[in-house]
């Protein structure tokens, strides 16, 4: 058994005290592809720190199941290797040692049976030792391919429900690569598992900035009265990156920026803009409002989706002051890819909050920074009183909220230039998190593996979401695979493609990146 205690925090954080800790009932965590890049850099440190912290339930286990044969001991050092090295505070030898004390390890392939009647026997041991069941949570940190695979076997195995217990399964993205596969996943995981027992992880969802978007929205009078049609002239939202594909082409080259990011991640960052106030902020309510925004946007087709998108693919140039190679010369892809590593669209959300706002969002690898940001931009004030010589005049105030690298939020303002002249610039108005709460945001893993084993779903998608958000971008894919090429180029390092521009409404432009 694994006890964690919390760590006394007294003189850490003032703003600790008084923060509700909601319990978590006794769990193991399976985690599938246990020896993967995932589970390494991301699930393992986000447990250890949720330990730090008393998060973790009193009674916790760690199963890891993956193919390569090793013996618990062996597994249990790779473990504290993973941690050490990628754990976002420095590591505590107690805790560490209480969270690892008792991992098992099951090898073996995913569609053997053995695999699942050997993590049976395991997960039964347990529950000797606790002395009644305990919750389980399956988590699939694995190729997607064997998402359906593990699922299916999980209930011919009968691990599908436990009496007196509770049975989750966390499903990691892409949930598909088209909107008929995602519709045969949801088929075949429903098949298994109730809907109320599936946890479709986001990442996104579990940052800080993304939860705040609702608080922001809803829990400030200055903002909802402003928050549509009448005030608000466009809202982009961008998820741009300085590294290339590195060793990740053979994922990469099959799926694109669109898949990537925007069909799961950005759409999601869309619907948080987007949505009505909730009845309550239960999972289902919360999950309803975004289910109608995703129904609401009108998918390009036909002659449409050469308006209002555009793909790109990087080619040579310097990042970072390093010469670099195209997207075609990076290793594993094949030579006549058409994959793009860049993706741009415009959206509409045509209900009567939203009608008439074009939502611009854009994704790309290569790009001149690392940056993911929702900027909403107001309407101009109707007059130009304050342009003078040497002064930048009124600009449309613009409220952006950074998700990396620094999460925050930046209000900008007009303001008059010290001096005898009334000269207007804009200026800022900052809030972020480290500075302002005394402390590191959690990492988004630690909220989302947190709620799963509390049985949670706010910040988990929907079955019918998944659905909606394939219906959005499957008619763009199809188009685009109808007609190949050519792409436009960009230059590493830079903005992005020329042809971006071409989906922007007249007197709209790209925030610089």
């Amino acid at each position: 058994m694994a006890t964690v205690q919390q760590p006394n925090l007294e003189g850490e954080n003032p703003l600790v005290e008084g923060l509700e800790r909601l319990p978590v009932a006794p769990t193991t965590l399976v985690i599938f592809g246990a020896t993967g890049d995932l589970a390494q850099r991301k699930l393992l440190p986000a447990l250890y720190n949720l330990a730090h912290e008393g998060g973790l339930p009193e009674r916790f286990h760690l199963i890891g199941v993956s193919r390569r044969e090793k013996a618990h001991a062996e597994y249990a050092e790779e473990c504290e290797q993973a941690i050490r090295r990628f754990s976002r505070r420095a590591v505590d030898e107690d805790v560490l040692k209480r969270l690892l004390e008792d991992v098992k390890y099951v090898p073996g392939e995913f569609d053997e049976e053995s695999v699942y009647g050997t993590l049976e026997q395991t997960l039964d041991g347990f529950e000797e030792q606790a002395g009644g069941p305990l919750n389980r949570a399956f988590y699939l940190s694995t190729a997607p391919s064997f998402f359906p695979i593990i699922v299916e076997a999980l209930g011919a195995q009968g691990l599908n429900a436990r009496e007196g217990a509770e049975v989750r399964v966390v499903i990691e993205k892409p949930f598909g690569t088209s909107l008929e596969e995602a519709r045969e996943l949801n088929r075949r995981v429903l098949s298994v598992f109730e809907e109320s027992q599936v946890f479709r992880i986001d990442h996104y969802l579990g940052k800080e900035t993304v939860q705040n978007m609702m608080a922001f929205r809803f829990a400030n009078g200055m903002f909802e009265p402003l928050w549509n049609r009448n005030y608000i002239d466009s809202v982009q939202i961008t998820a741009a990156e300085d590294i290339g594909i590195g060793t990740r082409a053979g994922y990469y080259d099959n799926a694109g920026a669109l898949r990537d990011l925007i069909q799961n991640h950005m759409l999601q960052l869309l619907c948080h803009v987007a949505m009505e106030p909730p009845v309550s902020f239960t999972a289902e309510e919360v999950r309803n409002e975004k289910v109608k925004v995703l129904h609401a946007i009108h998918a390009p087709e036909g002659d449409e989706v050469g308006r209002m998108s555009v793909r790109g693919q990087y080619g040579p140039g310097h990042v970072a002051g390093e010469d670099v190679p195209g997207y075609l010369a990076e290793d594993g892809v094949r030579e006549e890819s058409t994959t793009e590593t860049y993706a741009a669209m415009r959206l509409e959300v045509d209900n009567w909050r939203w009608a008439g706002v074009p939502f611009y969002l854009r994704a790309g690898k290569r790009l001149a920074r690392k940056i993911t940001e929702i900027a909403v931009t107001l309407k101009p004030v109707p007059h130009l009183a304050f342009s003078q010589a040497g002064s930048l005049g009124v600009r449309p105030n613009q409220l952006i909220l950074t998700l990396q690298p620094n999460e925050g939020v930046t209000l900008q303002l007009g303001a008059k230039i010290p001096g005898t002249r009334m000269m207007i610039r804009p200026v800022n108005m900052e809030f972020l998190y480290g500075t302002s709460f005394l402390s590191q945001s959690p990492e988004a893993y630690e909220r989302l593996i947190m709620d799963a084993m509390r049985g949670d779903p706010t910040l988990f998608t929907r079955d019918d979401e998944v659905e909606a958000q394939w219906c959005i971008c499957d008619p763009i894919l199809q188009t685009w695979e109808a007609l190949p090429g050519p792409l436009a180029q960009y230059e590493s390092g830079s903005q992005g493609p020329d042809e971006a521009n071409d989906i922007l409404r007249d007197g709209h432009s790209w925030r610089a990146i």
